[in-house]
Order: structure tokens, then sequence, then C-alpha cells
């Protein structure tokens, strides 16, 4: 079995339109002009991820690039709402990032982790719902809202307790099928890596994740070599395992350049945890080896240096329990996200209830024949402007009582607003005033 490993994707995500609403009135025997009994539409789906340990690629969605759920059905007569779309249950790998034009909106990292990440629209309200002392026969019903449409960005960033950074064939995949139960594909040349590689370490009375890292150059984070294209799979670690060839002519200059890579694509990977390792060290003598460890030590005072060679299993229980013993610390360390003080001064917000009754207008460009428009917009309103039927004048109508009521169309009035005027919600245009 040929195993892909794919660590971005993007899919179009939709969830289920809602339900219209019904118009119907009750027709029985000896009722003459039955009240009306229009169901209101179902809501429609959701499309939710979840994060699962099973997966470690994100090769399905590049054969499934349309993720969609469920509609709600329609209402019907006799008060019958309609079913609710079946929710869209999509399984990831944990460490999935999901990102909505360029904006994260999702960052699954546990096992079992649920997120929404489009909702279903709301049903619309059948004509029972508009029932009134003053309004008995309303031939009124809301068309269901649209789900959420969008194309995600997936991005898939290994959980690893420890990334393995360095030139190719610095001996990453060597020390990593030596040390845990990976088995990468190993040759004496560079680039033999060409996707990460995970592996458990057991270590004295515990267990470390790793992960191997294709190789980097000089140039890596402008596209050079492999690139950057893995870099991301660092990001996460809590520790990085800087390993160097012993054999390199000048191993002071081929860690200075890495570490060069690591802060062009990120500048929060210089200040993460790190430990340096020569590698390839058998068959060298032991005054080459303290040449080499000198040097390093001069550009990299404060850290710990080790020497090893994975092949003979020497000195890499000794990486190891350092290793370990970081990643512990690192974990342990409680996630400080409270906010830095203001000092004395006061921010005033709107609440999200004030954010979603704003609304605002704006004068567009009049029509050839003179008639002016004005564009509406803002959370509430364009929500009842997508529920509207515009097909009945009974729906623009409710429509344009709900504008009087949220002070609109007083505010269209007085920026030159007319009677004859066009206004434009989301993409209807209806006048101002019935004609």
């Amino acid at each position: 079995m040929v195993y892909m490993f794919v660590d971005t994707a993007k899919v179009l995500v939709q969830a289920g339109r809602g339900g219209d609403g019904a118009v119907s009135f009750r027709h029985e025997i000896y009722v003459d002009k039955g009240g009306p009994d229009g169901g209101d539409g179902g809501r429609g789906g959701d499309v939710i991820f979840v994060a699962t340990d099973n997966l470690n690629t994100l090769l399905d969605f590049r054969y499934k690039p349309e993720l969609k759920a469920k509609p709600g059905q329609s209402g019907a007569k006799r008060n019958r709402h309609g079913k609710s779309g079946e929710t869209l249950f999509v399984k990831v790998p944990a460490g999935t990032v999901v990102k909505r034009d360029g904006e994260i909106i999702a960052d699954l990292t546990e096992d079992g982790q649920e997120v929404v990440i489009a909702k279903g629209g709301d049903g619309g309200f059948g004509n029972a719902h508009f029932k009134s002392s003053v309004r008995q026969t309303p031939r009124i019903a809301e068309k269901g809202e649209p789900g959420d449409e969008f194309e995600a960005e997936l991005e898939l960033k290994l959980l690893a307790d420890v990334g393995l950074v360095g030139f190719p064939n610095a001996g990453k995949s060597t020390f990593l099928s030596v040390v845990s139960n990976a088995r990468p594909e190993i040759a004496d040349y560079a680039f033999t890596t060409l996707t990460p590689n995970l592996g458990v370490a057991d270590i004295d009375d515990g267990s470390i994740l790793i992960a191997d890292i294709p190789g980097l150059i000089e140039g890596a984070s402008e596209g050079k070599g492999l690139g950057d294209a893995f870099l991301r799979h660092v990001e996460r670690t809590a520790v990085l395992l800087h390993l160097i060839d012993a054999y390199s002519d000048d191993a002071a200059e081929a860690y200075r350049t890495i570490r060069q890579e690591l802060e062009a694509y990120s500048p929060e990977l210089i200040d993460r945890p790190e430990v340096i390792a020569l590698t390839k060290i058998e068959g060298l003598d032991d005054e080459i080896i303290k040449m080499q460890r000198d040097a390093l030590k001069e550009v990299a005072p404060d850290r710990d240096i080790f020497a090893l060679s994975a092949i003979a299993h020497k000195g890499t229980t000794e990486v190891l329990r350092r290793l370990r013993q970081i990643v512990q610390e690192v974990r342990s360390k409680p996630d400080v996200t409270a906010d830095e003080d203001d000092g004395d001064m006061t921010v005033i917000s709107l609440s999200n209830e004030q954010i979603k009754q704003a609304w605002a207008i704006e004068e567009i460009s009049a029509l050839d024949s003179g008639q002016r428009r004005f564009r509406v917009s803002g959370h509430k309103i364009e929500k009842f402007a997508r529920r509207t039927r515009f097909d009945t004048f009974e729906g623009v109508n409710r429509l344009r009582d709900i504008m009087k009521k949220m002070g609109i169309t007083h505010a269209l009035n007085r920026a030159g607003a007319e009677g004859s005027s066009l206004i434009l919600i989301n993409d209807d245009e209806f006048t101002l005033v019935e004609t």
C-alpha cells in the first residue's frame, strides 16, 4: 500500500439551507375561513469538524473537495414544521487548522474535539406565526436562510513533542529510526525524507513523540530546496533537536544557517527550547568532536550540546532524557492569556447584541432615470431580508414595517430618500414605499 502524506487542502464547505415556511389555512367542513396553519421550515444542517488521532493526512479532502450538509425541509399545513437538515460530521486529523479568507476559524488539537465550521440557515416562519388580533388571515411566510458557504483552507500541523531540524543528510531519519518505532526511508544522499515522519521514543518510564522534518537548506524560507512547505510542523513542538553532521566543515556556520531559516519562517521559533547534537561521531577522534562542540558553544553558549552516534546507539539515551525533561517543563507551564493592564485607559466597546442591531445606509449610483438608490446593511436587517419573499407584496411590506420599527426608514428619509427610491439589501431591491 502506497502512503501519501498531504498536509494542505482546499474544500468547499456548505451548510444546509433552512426550509421555507408555509402559507396555509385550515379547511374544515363547519369552519368558514379557517385560521392560518402554515408550519415553519426546518433548520439547515451544520458542518462540524471532528478531530481524531486515527488520521494523519488530509489526502481524503483532495478527492472530496465539497462538504455539503442537508437542507431543512419546508413547513406544511396543519402547523407541521419541516424536519431539520442532518448535520454533516467530518473527521480531520488532530492538528488541523481551518482558515476562511486567510483567517483562522478553528484549530483542532485534541482527539474528539468538535467545532462547528459552517452553520445551517434558520428555517422560515410559516403564516401561523404571524397571526394576531389585527391580522386574522396573514398570507406572509418567510424563506429559509441559506447556510454558510465558503472555501475552507485546511492545514495540518503535526502535534509532536520534539521537532528534528537540520541540513539534509544530517542524520535525522537515522536518529528517529533508532530511538523510535518510526521506519523512515534512509539513504546516503540529500532529501531522502520528502514528507514528515512521526515516531514515539520510549525513555525511562515515559515517552516523547518526535517529528522528523525534511532537511532544510539555505534559502529554504524563500522556497529553495524543499522550501518551507513542512516548517509548519515544528510550530507546535515543545523543543527542537538541531542535528548537525559532525563531519561538517563548519558546524557553527551550519547551525547559524538553519537558525536563520527558522527565524525567516517564524521569529517565534528562535525562542523555542532547543537541544543541539553532533551526529555520526562513530570513527571520529575525540579531539575533532571536542573542536566541533567548542565551535558550537561559541555561537550557542546557552544550549545543551551533545555528541551521538545513532547507528552505534551511543549518546542517544542522554539526548532523549534531556528532551523529555524539557518537554515536561514546557507542557507543565500554565497558558497565560490574561490581557495586559491598560492602566487608567477606559475601553468602550459594543456588545454582541448591539453589533447585531446596528445598521448603516449609503447612497449608491442612481439609475439613468434619476431614481435614487440606497444600500442598507447590518446583521439583523440583512437576516430579515434573506428570509423575505420578495415575490409577494405581503412579504415586502413586512420588511418595510421592520425598517420603520428599527428607525431605518426615518434615516433614509433624512438622507433624501423618497417613496420611489430604490432600497438595496443584500442582492434584493425594492422601493421604499409600496407602488
